[in-house]
């Protein structure tokens, strides 16, 4: 018998030795069409879940954005509330300051006018109005023709 030596043709060699190019794996694996070929049910799941990661992505986003427009209103506010404190305070302590000095005016009584009957100003009482007029008065000028719906 003899042995002939004959040349391989270049696509059958590229088919036993394929050139691997990078990511090959994994294309090969995320390929949904082949699966769709292969098993229709596979490939609705895999779909399914491709749609299920893209939303609780999204969803993160969302409670992402959301959680630093909170955290910027919270720091807002609590600015305030620091500052409403600080206030709060100087005022107590010059309310107590004022005090003692009302308080140290009275122990020194040479430096307080004396009080008499005569130096007394009488002020008279206002003259009572009837309320009940008043507001029905009020009430005749409004005219609710004249009044728009809305705010």
């Amino acid at each position: 018998m003899p042995v002939v030596a004959v040349p391989v043709p270049q696509t059958a060699q590229r088919q036993r030795n394929p050139v691997r190019r990078p990511l090959q794996l994994i294309q090969g694996s995320l390929s949904a069409r082949r699966i769709d070929r292969q098993s229709p049910w596979l490939a609705s799941l895999h779909r399914i879940s491709d749609g299920t990661l893209a939303g609780l992505g999204l969803a993160v986003l969302g409670l992402s954005a959301l959680t630093l427009h909170w955290q910027g209103q919270w720091t807002q506010n609590f600015q305030k509330l620091e500052t409403a404190q600080r206030l709060e305070h100087r005022l107590q302590e010059s309310t107590a300051v004022l005090e003692q000095h009302h308080l140290a005016m009275t122990r020194k009584p040479a430096l307080l006018q004396p009080t008499s009957s005569e130096k007394l100003i009488y002020v008279n009482p206002p003259a009572p109005t009837p309320a009940a007029g008043n507001f029905s008065g009020l009430l005749a000028q409004v005219n609710p023709r004249r009044i728009t719906a809305g705010y």
